[in-house]
């Protein structure tokens, strides 16, 4: 796939739409005026014209002129664009990745008349800085688009194919994720403002800590307890402080927010 060239259609200007047009554009690779990203009031996506990117509020016009199109709206507005395509996108054509939640590739093939190839892709914010979690799944006999879609998402961050039924089980982990992991570096800079740093050098610390955990774990391979253990020293303030943690439900608290979000998926249909 020549993603020099490719023309893309980012339909729906949200968050997660405008973060994957800024990490496409973001190590030059992908051309800009490549990319259009649309939304019904352009003024809210005004400032991606500043890195040279197209908005519009045709989402037609815009499927016309590109190959891979993107679909970025909300839940309750996807399966009505969806309808809207027919007549316009071609299997010969177009590639129609959907980054909504809750959907099938079933829910979705339903409101199309065409074979036009449907992939999901489950990214999240941080593809705007090139370090998206993205999960993508097609039917089998998308394959081959599935791995052009695959390319592209290698842009903006790390990929992985897997079965569609881990899709919402993926939604959860990898884009609620982002917050669920914010939410933490908040705690600790603000613990950290607690024993003495000023707000922004301890929000500094806990990032740049919390990068350099990830960034152990993915290049070791490691189980998290493997590097923990390296920190843990006998009778020591760190075990002293997990424990405090654990006592007070921690990796408990964790594990059912995940385990709520994943029953509530369903209800943004």
């Amino acid at each position: 796939m020549d993603l020099q060239n490719a023309k893309i259609a980012i339909l729906g200007g949200g968050n997660i739409g405008t973060a994957i047009a800024r990490g496409l554009v973001r190590n030059g690779l992908i051309s800009s005026k490549n990319i259009t990203v649309t939304r019904r009031n352009v003024s809210k996506i005004s400032e991606l014209s500043e890195l040279g990117i197209n908005i519009s509020d045709n989402n037609i016009q815009a499927v016309k002129e590109s190959s891979i199109i993107i679909l970025a709206v909300l839940p309750s507005q996807l399966l009505t664009l969806i309808e809207s395509l027919n007549g316009v996108v071609s299997k010969e054509k177009h590639i129609l990745v959907s980054v909504v939640s809750a959907f099938s590739l079933t829910d979705m093939r339903q409101k199309l008349n065409s074979e036009v190839p449907l992939i999901r892709a489950m990214p999240n914010i941080a593809a705007s800085v090139g370090e998206s979690m993205t999960c993508i799944c097609a039917d089998a006999k998308d394959t081959d688009s599935m791995e052009k879609v695959q390319l592209l998402f290698n842009e903006v961050g790390s990929t992985l194919i897997i079965q569609e039924n881990l899709m919402s089980s993926a939604t959860i982990l990898g884009a609620c994720g982002i917050a669920f992991f914010m939410r933490y570096i908040r705690a600790a800079s603000q613990g950290g403002i607690q024993v003495g740093f000023h707000a922004a050098d301890a929000q500094f610390i806990a990032a740049q800590t919390a990068r350099g955990a990830t960034s152990l774990l993915l290049e070791s391979g490691n189980h998290p307890e493997r590097e923990i253990d390296k920190v843990t020293t006998p009778m020591g303030c760190t075990i002293a402080g997990l424990n405090e943690m654990e006592h007070n439900g921690l990796s408990s608290a964790l594990i059912k927010g995940i385990v709520l979000s994943f029953n509530e998926i369903n209800k943004l249909k």
